[in-house]
Order: structure tokens, then sequence, then C-alpha cells
């Protein structure tokens, strides 16, 4: 399957960012693509499923996805850290469907992480977990080891 012809060069993250989440709202496949980087060990993980690595694998999750229609997900709470050539986006998405009892919501907790590159910045890691209503309560602490 060829790769959809990448994206004009865009001049940030939060472009290329922005470019990914309408992807998503519209059920665009083509463009959802576009704002990945080419190199072989890009991954994605979606919420409670395995990690996903290079375009066809992420392609073909994608469609499966799309095939239930786009997905309303809006990034809200983006926390950034950025250097000249990357950029790790912390984002906390909103997501809303449609179901047989009505609307419904739900928060992913999601890592979008960035390269600058011959291209621009594009993605090369999209990783997401289910989260709660508590994840709309940041909890900033003073630095500790986690591990």
């Amino acid at each position: 399957m060829a790769r959809p012809k990448p994206a004009a060069p865009l001049a940030s993250p939060d472009e290329i960012e922005q470019q990914f989440y309408e992807a998503l709202q519209r059920g665009d496949l083509e463009r959802l693509m576009a704002v990945w980087s080419d190199d072989e060990e890009i991954s994605c993980v979606h919420p409670g499923g395995p990690r996903v690595v290079g375009a066809t694998a992420i392609r073909s999750t994608f469609e499966s996805i799309f095939a239930h229609g786009a997905v309303n997900a809006q990034p809200e709470k983006v926390r950034r850290l950025q250097t000249h050539a990357c950029s790790v986006h912390s984002v906390l998405e909103h997501i809303r469907v449609m179901t047989t009892e009505g609307p419904q919501s739900a928060w992913v907790v999601a890592t979008n992480v960035y390269l600058l590159g011959a291209q621009g910045w594009r993605l090369v890691s999209h990783h997401a977990s289910p989260g709660t209503p508590r994840e709309l309560q940041e909890i900033v602490e003073a630095a500790s080891t986690l591990h």
C-alpha cells in the first residue's frame, strides 16, 4: 500500500497536532497518515491496545477505527516539552460517542511525540491510554523518582 504524499512542511508541532486531531474528527485516513514521519520505527498505541510499529500497521489500525466512523476527539489540557528538534505533548483527549443510550463521553490520556526533520515537524509516536473523569484534575508534584 502506497504511503500518502507528505503534507507541506508545517512550522510547529502544534500545527501538526491540529492536523492530526482534525483528521480523526473527519475520519480522513489520508490526512491522518500525512502527519506521520517516514521513519520505519514510528509507533502508535490505542487505548488498551498493543504497540503498533510502522506506517502500514498504523494505517491498518486507523482504517479499522474509521470503518466505524470518525473519532470525535478534542485535545484538552495540552502540556508541552520542546527542544530544538523534538516536542512531547501530554494531551487529555475528550472523546464523545453516540451510543444506543445516547451521547457518552470518555477521557483518554495521550502522549504525542514530534520530531523536526527534512519534512518539517512530523508525528513519530502516539500513545493513548484510557483515562477517567479524574484526569480533569491535574496532579502536579515536586520532582520525585518514579522507578
